[in-house]
């Protein structure tokens, strides 16, 4: 009787297991008491965790810990920069209404971003992709000029979490600097997978997620420059720099720390070990034929993500291949999001100029600490079935589409 094997996991993009550096700390805080905003032993014990694990996490992104903002993750920090900052411009110059993003960033960005132009009188400048996914400068050079005056904030993300493209942050955000405007950047796909210094960035705030790389879910920090206004989007009690109010859950922030010292001390080399799986993997999947990889990677690796790779494969659906690998046991996920039960093509392959055909035929996969050649040999002994049975698929739903059969 063959021994069950247990499913490879290529879905480090959308979460990471914990590392154990992580959990032991997080069980050494659980296991003392203690509200860092009381004032006897337990609770300066609190404190003294909380700051050590703020002054690390500055340490390893390039920051004060003045900074750092812990908050409840990425969506919470990206909520927090786009309204808080646009609400202070506001009210510093009633002009500046305009918001500047991207047109491939993630949905707590873009929704936050939308909110307000639909509850908060702003309005959206949104920076076309190249077929690669990059952001130009030029593109916000000329927005720079066409609204002079009227800009409260720029949105872009460091690198994509769907193709792995990595934008020119550095010169984007300088951009800002000289016309006076803040800068901020969704790091949360970038953190723990590319070297990141929030101050020679030269950006006024910065989004960042525990559970990218080996900390825990539902923690993250928002770094911001102390000259930089926010409105909090909550209020009671004054916690983090009157930025951010609530009880400071210390064993998240804890782990939080423990897991990006460790994904920083070994970044270079688990970045040369991930890519060199990578490119394996896409080796594997290439070679069932007609599929195309997205993303910066064709154009220079350096400009990618390391351990992500996102392809399209032609006459597949998606959700498909997602489910008929999932019995296979090969975990990853679809290049497309499903809202309301009804699956649509990603917004980041179709600003990337791909029809909605090729963008729902497409995986993403994303490798992580545990991954293994291995894993990528339990891929090469399933793709093809695969992709034949998926294809198969595709042709007799639209057989049925042309003879009006039953859906």
């Amino acid at each position: 009787m063959s021994v069950q094997r247990p499913p490879v996991y290529f879905d480090n993009a959308a979460s990471t297991a914990m590392v154990p550096e992580a959990v032991a700390a997080m069980v050494d805080a659980w296991c003392h008491p203690g509200n860092a905003s009381s004032l006897h032993g337990a609770g300066r014990a609190a404190r003294r965790t909380l700051e050590e694990s703020r002054e690390a996490i500055a340490r390893d992104l390039g920051a004060r810990p003045s900074e750092v903002i812990f908050t409840a993750g990425g969506t919470e920090s990206d909520n927090l920069a786009i309204k808080g900052i646009y609400r202070a411009r506001r009210r510093e110059d009633d002009r500046l209404r305009k918001i500047v993003i991207s047109a491939v960033e993630h949905h707590a960005v873009l929704d936050p971003a939308q909110w307000l132009a639909d509850e908060a009188d702003a309005e959206l400048v949104v920076l076309p992709v190249d077929e690669n996914g990059f952001v130009h400068p030029d593109t916000l050079r000329a927005a720079l000029v066409e609204h002079a005056g009227q800009i409260a904030l720029i949105s872009v993300m460091w690198a994509n979490n769907e193709v792995g493209t990595i934008q020119p942050i550095a010169e984007i955000a300088q951009l800002g600097l000289d016309a006076g405007i803040p800068v901020h950047s969704d790091a949360v796909a970038a953190v723990g997978h590319l070297p990141v210094d929030f101050t020679t960035s030269g950006l006024s705030a910065m989004s960042v997620a525990a559970h990218k790389f080996g900390g825990p879910q539902g923690t993250g920090v928002l770094l911001i420059r102390r000259d930089v206004a926010a409105v909090p989007l909550l209020h009671g009690g004054g916690h983090e720099r009157d930025l951010r109010s609530g009880t400071p859950d210390v064993a998240s922030a804890a782990g939080m720390a423990a897991a990006l010292r460790k994904a920083v001390a070994g970044l270079d080399d688990e970045a040369v070990r991930v890519a060199a799986l990578r490119d394996r993997l896409a080796d594997v999947i290439t070679a069932v034929g007609a599929v195309r990889i997205n993303g910066a990677r064709t154009v220079d690796e350096k400009l990618a993500l390391p351990g992500l790779l996102h392809v399209s494969i032609d006459g597949c659906e998606g959700d498909s291949l997602l489910m008929l690998l999932d019995a296979k046991g090969v975990e990853c996920s679809t290049g497309s999001a499903c809202t309301a039960g009804v699956a649509a093509a990603s917004h980041v392959l179709l600003a990337m100029g791909l029809d909605t055909a090729t963008a729902r035929g497409s995986l993403r996969f994303s490798l992580g600490p545990d991954n293994t050649n291995e894993d990528v040999d339990v891929v090469a002994g399933v793709i093809g079935e695969v992709v034949d049975r998926a294809r198969a698929a595709g042709l007799l739903a639209v057989a049925g589409g042309r003879t009006g059969g039953n859906s």
